[in-house]
């Protein structure tokens, strides 16, 4: 489940880019949120691997900083790799907003489950 959060906000991030951007979300034949999507998509599962996310999906020190490493570099690389801009004011949004949400819900999940769940004192 954390697997297709992490999917979903990824993709919801290509599309807001694309938005923002006066492209339009489908763009290119309706493959422009594909074209974007995709470098990022592909990080991230290769971050998922590296970081075996799957034995903590949840934490978001452990899971989600390398989980989100992965997928800014990766996802960096990929677009450099198939003719895709990577110019300096999009590598910085896409760091701190890529941080944001990748990071940012397991934080809220724990911080959620730890108020719904408080630890009992001796």
């Amino acid at each position: 489940m954390a697997f297709a959060v992490d999917v979903v906000l990824v993709v919801a991030f290509a599309a807001v880019g694309r938005a923002s951007h006066e492209s339009g979300i489908l763009g290119e034949g309706g493959l422009g949120l594909l074209t974007t999507a995709w470098p990022f998509v592909a990080a991230l599962a290769a971050g998922w691997l590296v970081s075996r996310a799957w034995r903590k999906p949840f934490a978001p020190l452990r899971t989600g900083v390398p989980v989100w490493a992965a997928t800014v570099i990766g996802g960096m690389l990929l677009r450099m790799l198939s003719g895709q801009g990577t110019a300096l004011p999009f590598i910085i949004v896409a760091t701190l907003t890529l941080l944001l949400l990748l990071a940012g819900w397991r934080a809220v999940a724990l911080a959620a489950r730890r108020w719904s769940y408080p630890r009992r004192r001796p």
